[in-house]
């Protein structure tokens, strides 16, 4: 199992996974937006997404969980 943690404070701008899917390492998860950039966060593991822990439009701050990997 592995969690997916913000590296920043951030805005969500799109979610490109959902409970259920499977994933393989690096694989876009969703998409942050943050000073008018566009960050990737991918997933670091192949596996299936257990919990997303975020939407679409959601504020998180540096460390928030975004979604757990097993």
């Amino acid at each position: 199992m592995a969690e997916v943690r913000a590296e920043m404070s951030a805005n969500v701008w799109k979610v490109l996974v959902k409970a259920g899917d499977s994933v393989s390492d690096g694989d876009t998860l969703v998409i942050l937006e943050s000073m008018k950039m566009e960050i990737p966060v991918v997933a670091e593991e192949d596996g299936t997404v257990s919990e997303l822990a975020v939407s679409e439009g959601d504020n998180i701050d540096e460390d928030d969980l975004i979604a757990v990997i097993s």
